[in-house]
């Protein structure tokens, strides 16, 4: 587990010299704050450069809303599954080249599923590549005050050249939830019925640790094990940031326990983009493979097994509740993109690179049932 130092106005302003280099979990960045006002309650490495793995999907949604409120696409807009976008590893949906889904479809999926090939797909079809949408993601995040992060792709998949920092992601969940209040039910869905399918939300603390309100789970080799998770209660939001645990579970329960003790602290009175940078050898991004991916590795190296019902294994105290109700679940499918194409693509369309069309959703085929935008109003509940 990772020890969290508690910010004490004594110390403000002050750096904490810690020595990373092959930095062990204990000293692991982490950072706990409360998003309306900004104020940091605790933090550890805050500054120190980490892989994002699937975090980076905050991002990619972050920049799919700018096009949205830039009228270069709407959320029933099409979204193509390339030949590229297909081929991306799981965690996926897969889905052929050539389907069709729309924007909002598919932040539901990326949210939930982490899905790689959609997630790859987004970036395409907003941004027109992968390396203009990669672009995009920079300039957004240079706007605003994003200094220590670099993004190569939409899904998070590892890059030695995509990273970012705890400060960073903090900046980035405030301005998610500040900037685009209408979307905040994308990142507490429950999970996702797909055709037969029913896919469960990485976060275990989604409909089970009360007041939980998103945001995300991330995982490759290189990063270990992060996590974002906000909550709400009495009207207070805080946000906690964990990255670089050895374990889904540790994660989880090292985000909850910061939650649970951050609703009982008030902030100090610095604030995330007032936290001045400290840290030796935090240009330097630390990978966690060893510890996660070797043979001698205590946990399978993905991003954990699909929550339960149940809270922990018998032998384990967590603080995380069973859940004691059905689980709500919103249908996703392909098809319904009667929305304009995305602007970036300048009329063409999305290369399938294949020699036979396949068959897909018309454009303008009546979106099927469950999958109306998100944004339009909070997620009903299915069960």
């Amino acid at each position: 587990m990772m020890k969290i130092r508690f910010v004490r106005s004594m110390l403000l302003g002050l750096a904490a010299a810690t020595v990373l280099g092959a930095a062990p979990a204990s000293a692991n960045p982490a950072m706990l704050f409360d998003v309306n006002s900004g104020a940091v309650i605790e933090h550890q490495e805050a500054f120190k450069r980490w892989h994002p793995a699937s975090l980076t999907k905050l991002m990619t949604a972050y920049t799919a809303f700018r096009a949205v409120q830039a009228g270069e696409l709407a959320l029933n807009s099409p979204i193509k599954i390339s030949k590229k976008a297909a081929a991306f590893p799981p965690a996926k949906m897969g889905y052929k080249p050539g389907s069709v889904l729309t924007l909002d479809n598919a932040l539901k999926i990326i949210m939930v599923k982490s899905a790689n090939d959609v997630a790859a797909a987004i970036g395409e079809n907003v941004g027109g590549t992968t390396e203009a949408f990669a672009a995009r993601m920079n300039a957004e995040a240079q706007r605003l005050g994003m200094s220590g992060s670099h993004w190569v792709n939409a899904n998070g998949l590892h890059d030695p050249e995509q990273y970012t920092t705890a400060r960073d992601l903090a900046i980035l969940v405030r301005a998610i939830r500040l900037e685009y209040p209408q979307y905040a039910a994308y990142f507490d869905i429950e999970g996702i019925i797909a055709g037969k399918a029913k896919l469960k939300n990485f976060n275990p603390l989604v409909g089970r640790f009360p007041g939980t309100d998103g945001m995300k789970t991330g995982f490759v080799c290189e990063s270990g094990f992060n996590l974002i998770a906000t909550a709400t209660r009495d009207g207070r939001t805080l946000a906690a940031i964990v990255l670089g645990a050895d374990s889904p579970d540790n994660r989880a329960e090292e985000a909850a326990k910061m939650l649970q003790t951050g609703f009982v602290r008030n902030g100090a009175s610095v604030s995330v983009n007032g936290l001045a940078p400290y840290g030796d050898n935090r240009d330097v991004a630390t990978s966690m493979r060893e510890e996660v991916c070797s043979p001698k590795a205590k946990h399978v190296a993905s991003d954990g097994p699909a929550p339960t019902e149940a809270g922990a294994a018998p032998d384990k105290v967590s603080i995380i509740p069973e859940m004691t109700r059905q689980r709500n679940w919103v249908t996703v499918s392909l098809g319904g993109a009667t929305g304009p194409m995305p602007k970036a693509l300048g009329g063409r369309d999305i290369a399938v690179e294949s020699g036979v069309p396949l068959p897909t959703w018309r454009p303008d085929r009546p979106s099927p049932v469950g999958a109306a935008p998100v944004a339009a109003s909070k997620v009903q509940a299915r069960s």
